[in-house]
């Protein structure tokens, strides 16, 4: 495949990488087609002046456009052709009477040019195998034989003219290298930019979030985001508290003697979530917690009874 050879696109320059495409080689550059385009519209400001250079038709010619090309680089079927011309080669309509009566199997050709909305592309013959050479592709797209006239069929369908190449093409290395080899194609060139034009239609979305790759936070969204910490807290907090007076109220009760050496007790606290997930306290942990919870609630009861005894009210018995 690094044998063909295959311009891509550069601004309105169709016609030219279609004509270079078809002849495997850079033969013409805009300055030539434009050169021809030129030489087409004198001939035809002659034949209108035959008529006479006062007629309204006349002046009316003088004051249009060029037909043949334009400042963006588009160039006539009339100026391909004599380009061709140049090598030998005549161009006719694939859908023409003239040549549907022939009844050609279009593999049997040598190339076509194709051309839609101003936009032209070659499709060639190299070796045993079909290519499709437009300038709009990353590169040549192989063309089975089977594929080639469903190929043809398809672009007639979409409104394309199409225009047999007839005479003998210029040696080229691709085509000697073709014969006496066959290339496989594993993927199909796309259209030049659609990587791109995809990457930036598609918001890309990453599975995984990084350090520091996280969006900044407007003003409300970082309150929230304090308050749903500090009521976690305040959550694991209570948590613990009641863990620490089941563990409690389970030595109280014999299940587990703390004070044997290696002993255990095993709490389950429940969550937001419903889950129940097993804590472990040591012997020794365990009784300094327990330690401090009865410390804070003889503390508690000793505030609650200063309390009363300034108010002039004497505690339940």
């Amino acid at each position: 495949m690094e044998s063909i050879f295959h311009e891509k696109q550069e601004g309105s320059l169709c016609a030219q990488h279609c004509l270079n495409n078809l002849l495997q080689g850079e033969y013409f550059s805009p300055v030539e087609l434009s050169s021809i385009a030129h030489q087409l519209d004198e001939e035809e400001r002659m034949r209108m002046a035959e008529g006479g250079v006062q007629t309204e038709e006349y002046r009316t010619f003088l004051q249009q456009p060029s037909g043949n090309m334009d400042d963006s680089g588009f160039f006539s079927i009339q100026v391909i052709s004599n380009a061709l011309g140049v090598w030998g080669l005549e161009i006719i309509l694939f859908n023409s009477r003239e040549y549907q009566q022939l009844q050609i199997d279009p593999i049997h050709e040598k190339a076509f040019i194709c051309n839609y909305k101003e936009h032209w592309f070659t499709v060639r013959k190299l070796g045993q195998q079909w290519f499709n050479l437009n300038s709009l592709l990353t590169g040549p797209e192989l063309i089975s034989d089977t594929y080639l006239a469903l190929f043809l069929a398809q672009l007639q369908q979409e409104g394309y003219s199409i225009f047999v190449i007839r005479g003998n093409l210029p040696d080229c290395e691709a085509d000697q290298i073709l014969r006496i080899m066959r290339v496989e194609q594993q993927q199909r060139p796309k259209l030049i930019g659609e990587d791109e034009a995809q990457r930036l239609s598609v918001p890309q979305v990453s599975d995984t979030t990084l350090p520091g790759d996280e969006a900044p936070l407007d003003e409300d969204e970082e309150e929230l985001r304090k308050a749903l910490a500090l009521s976690r807290q305040h959550m694991e907090v209570e948590d613990e508290e009641a863990d620490l007076r089941r563990a409690i109220q389970l030595s109280m009760q014999g299940g587990v003697d703390p004070r044997s050496p290696g002993a255990v007790v095993t709490a389950s606290s429940s969550h937001e979530s419903g889950s129940m997930e097993k804590e472990t306290l040591s012997a020794e942990e365990l009784r300094r917690r327990r330690q401090a919870y009865f410390d804070r609630q003889q503390q508690n009861a000793s505030n609650t009874t200063g309390e009363e005894k300034d108010s002039g009210t004497k505690p339940n018995q």
